[in-house]
């Protein structure tokens, strides 16, 4: 059984690409699976050194956008999800609505603006305080 709150899945632009020390700071309390592109190896070690982590957990790529969703959604399991993408599709977005879970989906490709790390930490925030 896990002792985090929530879970975060993301490419690393959005972790690598946010001001030094807040993807430290937001996952107390989380974990993150990322999503790697075709830099794969760069990615995954600048996201390392990001977290300032030895390890950093990744989720498979599927052949098919539908299939990576499903895959980020069997990822959640019973925790609250942030999950940062380019785009949803209908299946993710009626399952984000429907499952008990708090889920924060936000769509942006590459770094997050800055209105929308303020998001996800009120949303962070919100989890912690529930938990307490």
């Amino acid at each position: 059984m896990t002792d985090s709150l929530f879970r975060l899945v993301c490419a690393p632009a959005v972790l690598t690409g946010s001001p030094e020390g807040w993807a430290v700071e937001m996952l107390q309390g989380g974990e993150v699976a990322v999503l790697l592109g075709a830099d794969g190896l760069e990615e995954l070690d600048a996201v390392a050194r990001t977290l300032d982590a030895t390890t950093v957990s990744v989720l498979r790529t599927e052949a098919t956008p539908a299939e990576q969703e499903r895959t980020v959604m069997t990822h959640a399991d019973g925790l609250a999800l942030v999950w940062v993408a380019p785009g949803f599709g209908d299946e993710a977005r009626a399952w984000a609505e429907k499952r008990g879970p708090m889920t924060l989906l936000v769509e942006v490709d590459g770094a997050l603006p800055e209105d929308e790390r303020h998001r996800i930490e009120r949303f962070v925030t919100i989890l912690s305080g529930q938990a307490a």
